[in-house]
């Protein structure tokens, strides 16, 4: 049993960090509950719980990067409770067996996110570094002085993109990080890196805490497991926020593909044994 929770700690302080780095977590963490013995709905429940204090440990991370930027983040909070709810209630009714046979093809989907995120061309004048072409704070707090770009005004294509994935995102919610990010970079607002950055890791925790609000009400979630995976995704989360600017996101994310893939088929091979045994 210590031999199990060490696991889940390690395993969570690596999602932590990777997360708040990169995103994508999840594909590590949530298949190491189910590797220390939780059925694959209370893991997917528990780590969504777990990954809260790491997501906020980002969101602090990257607070000064969010000046200026409240009231948008604030809008976009909206949809992404709604579909968060949604996700979980989703999942709740969600028979365990389907569940099973889904869990690999959602850590496959998942990877390939972040597979096609590092092959897609990016968007010109969006550039890696925030302080290159991209709006800096000061920039941002005077044109909403202006009025010049309100931060309210956001297209309903984006509040629907929002409300989407966090309907994925409270119902499974691995890479939901890099999905954010992908509309973000849309934004008219035009955020830089960092920026985004940090209203991606607000709007990942107002997702899981919606979700995770709705997984504690109907027990979904196994108590010892979520206290050793809080604490190390809550010390992994800090410790990504400090290397966020010193690490480069892209081997980050190429080293969870990796781990995606090989953890997909790890699921997917322990769904067909276990419907073969069951028959």
């Amino acid at each position: 049993m210590t031999g199990g929770l060490i696991f889940l700690f390690v395993s969570s302080l690596l999602a932590g960090a990777i997360n708040s780095i990169a995103g994508g977590g999840s594909l590590l963490s949530f298949p190491a509950a189910i590797g220390a013995g939780l059925a694959p709905i209370v893991a997917n429940a528990t780590n969504t719980v777990a990954v809260i204090p790491g997501s906020l440990a980002g969101a602090w991370g990257f607070r000064k990067h969010l000046d200026g930027l409240g009231r948008l983040t604030a809008v976009l909070c909206i949809p992404a409770v709604l579909g968060s709810l949604v996700g979980a209630s989703i999942l709740r009714h969600t028979p365990q067996r389907v569940f099973d046979g889904v869990v690999p093809w959602l850590v496959l989907g998942a990877t390939a996110v972040i597979f096609v995120k590092e092959l897609w061309p990016r968007r010109p004048g969006r550039p890696q570094e925030p302080a290159a072409g991209a709006q800096t704070q000061t920039q941002i707090q005077t044109q909403l002085a202006r009025g010049a770009m309100p931060p309210d005004r956001i297209p309903p294509l984006f509040l629907g993109l929002q409300f989407l994935t966090s309907v994925y995102g409270g119902y499974f919610g691995a890479a939901i990080g890099l999905i954010m990010l992908a509309f973000l970079s849309f934004l008219p607002q035009r955020l830089g890196l960092h920026q985004m950055n940090g209203v991606k890791n607000v709007l990942a925790v107002v997702v899981n805490a919606a979700a995770a609000i709705d997984f504690l009400v109907h027990g979904l979630v196994n108590g010892p497991a979520v206290l050793v995976m809080a604490v190390g995704a809550a010390t992994g989360g800090v410790l990504g926020g400090r290397w966020a600017t010193h690490v480069d996101p892209r081997r980050v994310r190429w080293l969870v593909v990796a781990i995606g893939v090989v953890m997909a088929a790890l699921l997917g091979w322990r769904a067909l044994a276990g419907r073969h045994g069951s028959r």
